[in-house]
């Protein structure tokens, strides 16, 4: 299926699509990867001589998308930008009501449960794993940020983490914290990004700190992909598809981190419970609990 129809934004369509590439058509999409978009709308020449690759292999890899040539590509390429950077009130302006279910809680039952299989559907299995084995890696220090909305979901993820193992922590939202924090990351750490369309420049440059300073990142983002993407070691995408005209699904992100926690308390398995039973003995000589 090509991107830009609606269903599969072309990032992911990218991402995707590499293992079904030939080594020369991989090299295409690693170029338009590292520079989306603006790789994408450089001329077929221009793109060839970055890939080190031929013309027609940039033909072909367009082809291998679903585009019927590289002006095709470029226009469902500019389509793709449109949905990128949507606000919830051109996302409102664009909703039509359609013939589902009559009720709104069928239909958001409806509209949930297909957004949340085809994220599941979508996610690369080998992503998964080796989020967390990055997550369970003995010794790393973990710091999770989030953005506007999605920061709730890092605090989430972020206080779950710190039940099954130690050295984990949540960015400060104050300046002289956040200062501290990627101050002092170092070679091996863990920073754990989330990161959603209309995506927010400090989290860019939160990911840029992490890979100047050899730290691992896992991002957590939407099938359009955050331009984090191409700098990540690990990518989470999730559909966006929602009940609501003009606000994305966080549904799928959340189902996602429930996943990632459920997964690393498994992995740690005796360590997770030592750590769960010092934090509820520390809590009740607090008097927390």
């Amino acid at each position: 299926m090509a991107a830009g129809d609606g269903r599969v934004p072309m990032a992911e369509a990218i991402r995707r699509g590499m293992a079904d590439c030939s080594p020369a058509e991989r090299k295409v999409a690693r170029v338009l990867l590292s520079s989306y978009p603006s790789a994408g709308f450089e001329t077929v020449a221009k793109l060839a001589a970055r890939a080190g690759v031929s013309g027609p292999t940039v033909l072909r890899f367009a082809n291998r998308l679903g585009y019927r040539g590289f002006p095709d590509f470029q226009q469902a390429l500019r389509d793709d930008l449109d949905e990128r950077s949507a606000s919830p009130i051109d996302l409102q302006a664009r909703h039509r009501s359609d013939d589902g279910p009559a009720s709104g809680l069928e239909r958001a039952a409806s509209i949930t449960g297909e957004t949340l299989a085809r994220t599941f559907d979508g996610l690369v299995p080998g992503e998964f794993e080796r989020a967390v084995d990055l997550l369970c890696t003995p010794r790393t220090r973990v710091l999770v940020s989030g953005g506007r909305f999605s920061g709730l979901l890092a605090r989430l993820l972020a206080q779950h983490l710190q039940l099954v193992r130690p050295g984990v922590s949540a960015l400060p939202e104050h300046d002289a914290g956040r200062i501290e924090a990627v101050a002092g990351l170092r070679r091996g750490d863990v920073v754990v990004l989330f990161d959603y369309r209309r995506y927010e420049e400090p989290t860019r440059r939160l990911a840029a700190a992490a890979r100047e300073r050899r730290a691992s990142v896992i991002l957590f983002t939407d099938a359009w992909l955050s331009p984090i993407a191409s700098d990540a070691d690990v990518v989470l995408p999730s559909e966006t598809d929602s009940p609501s005209a003009a606000f994305d699904a966080m549904t799928p992100v959340l189902a996602i981190v429930e996943a990632v926690i459920a997964e690393c308390a498994e992995r740690l398995g005796a360590a997770a419970s030592d750590r769960m039973r010092e934090v509820e003995d520390a809590g009740r000589e607090l008097g927390l609990y």
